[in-house]
């Protein structure tokens, strides 16, 4: 019960900030078809997908509206650094993916990235909730991501 009541409910604008970073290639993917575009296969893992679908979304809204009252101001901690850092790298894989290249370590650097960013912001804002539903999001994705193009 104690763990509740460092919560409350808020707003946290970086919170979505990072959110419409990760989502953003996804919108224009939405839009702009890649060439080889193989993630627009059908998902052989329908069930984990709604299931991390879900945790996304659970993740999302902790992050943006569930605030822990022992958190800092935020500034650019390492954690803060290394999820800046994680964005860049899912651009890279999704700039390498509108390349035309499709291989495993590029369908990895959509799948992790994101995820971690999303782990280590949390971590950062002291959100426990927020690291436990990007940790089964994240899960989620992986197991959608190399069941479906890796293996």
């Amino acid at each position: 019960m104690k763990l509740i009541k460092k919560y409350r409910f808020g707003f946290d604008v970086w919170g979505l900030l990072l959110f419409l970073l990760v989502m953003l290639p996804n919108f224009i993917w939405f839009a702009v078809p890649a060439p080889n575009d193989v993630l627009r296969a059908e998902s052989v893992t329908p069930i984990v997908d709604v299931m991390a679908s879900i945790c996304q979304v659970l993740t999302v809204a902790s992050l943006c509206f569930l605030i822990n009252e022992e958190r800092g101001k935020l500034h650019f901690s390492p954690l803060v650094i290394a999820a800046v850092i994680c964005v860049g790298v899912y651009y890279l894989g999704w700039a390498l993916y509108y390349s035309g290249i499709t291989n495993s370590w590029v369908i990895l650097l959509l799948t992790l990235p994101p995820c971690l960013s999303f782990i280590l912001f949390a971590a950062d804002r002291k959100n426990l909730p927020a690291v436990f539903f990007a940790v089964a999001f994240a899960v989620g994705h992986l197991v959608f991501g190399v069941v479906n193009f890796v293996v």
